[in-house]
């Protein structure tokens, strides 16, 4: 599977099918508030049903691990440091202040703050890893998908009334590409399946601790809303799974970069099974925008290589 995930076509198509899978969890979340009967700005609420979706998804991955290596596979002692770190900075820290802000300000602000996760891993990439170059193809591509996520959400209509919902989101981000980072430096010696079992089922239950403690609780549990939390919890654990095992073999703006494509699809399935009018002129213009800046910044990479 390594050697498959190594090859550049293989690993687009692969990467995409992450972003496709976190574009899934967009209107399904919102399907599972109806169902828990979350209610609006109840963040307490809001973080346990993270915590649930990601603790399951830590167990899932754990399974399929252990299925098929046919033995229980724990973690090391050198793997604890990892496992506690991207568990707090990809799981913990970014959904908890995911799951914050939105209750703060509005679904376009939190699609273009989000998409500068892909921006800040570009950015700061070289200066933990010497062979992921900064280039001026790199800026032009993330500038390019930056405008389209801009497209597809009219601009996002910024405003100081949701200036502490906007912050929030913001380290929401920064977290996100940290983990990028992290990710891409704890599993370079290391499984990075086993990593992710461990560090969706550490996050997970501080997410679900810390929604206890601030009063949340999941009202009405039936057949429907068990079935939208199994959905979100697998398409947690395949797509870390598989952007983890991305991040050890490529460079991290390359991978980081297909990131911008998220709200895309978030916005196109919403329209299906929402019914939100968004089959529009700008959705198709922001695709390309996005899929330009996609080819830009993973051209440069191919150019050097070759070279």
């Amino acid at each position: 599977m390594s050697k498959l995930l190594q090859n550049r076509f293989f690993a687009c198509l692969a990467a995409i099918f992450c972003t496709l899978l976190w574009g899934t969890a967009f209107p399904f979340i919102k399907l599972g508030y109806q169902a828990f009967e979350v209610a609006e700005g109840d963040a307490g609420s809001m973080l346990l049903f993270a915590g649930l979706r990601f603790s399951l998804a830590g167990l899932m991955v754990l399974c399929v691990l252990c299925v098929s290596e046919k033995r229980f596979v724990k973690p090391e002692k050198t793997d604890a440091a990892p496992v506690l770190l991207l568990g707090a900075v990809q799981t913990t820290a970014q959904y908890l202040f995911t799951y914050v802000g939105i209750s703060f300000t509005t679904g376009a602000n939190t699609s273009i703050i989000t998409a500068c996760a892909s921006f800040i891993t570009v950015l700061a990439a070289p200066l933990f890893f010497k062979s992921d170059r900064l280039s001026a193809l790199k800026i032009l591509g993330c500038v390019l998908g930056f405008g389209g996520v801009l497209l597809i959400n009219g601009g996002g209509g910024f405003s100081f009334d949701t200036l502490f919902g906007d912050v929030m989101i913001f380290f929401s981000t920064v977290f996100a590409a940290g983990g990028n980072l992290i990710a891409k430096r704890v599993t370079q010696k290391r499984n990075p399946v086993k990593l992710t079992a461990y560090q969706l089922l550490f996050g997970g239950s501080v997410l679900i601790l810390t929604g206890l403690i601030c009063g949340g609780r999941l009202n009405s549990a039936n057949l429907q809303g068990v079935f939208i939390l199994l959905w979100l919890a697998l398409v947690s654990a395949a797509a870390f799974s598989v952007w983890t095992a991305l991040l050890k073999v490529h460079p991290a703006s390359r991978i980081s970069v297909f990131n911008l494509l998220v709200p895309v699809f978030g916005t196109v399935l919403s329209g299906l099974l929402l019914g939100e009018n968004v089959f529009k002129l700008e959705t198709v213009l922001s695709l390309l925008l996005i899929s330009c800046g996609i080819v830009l910044v993973n051209l440069n990479i191919v150019r050097k290589n070759d070279d």
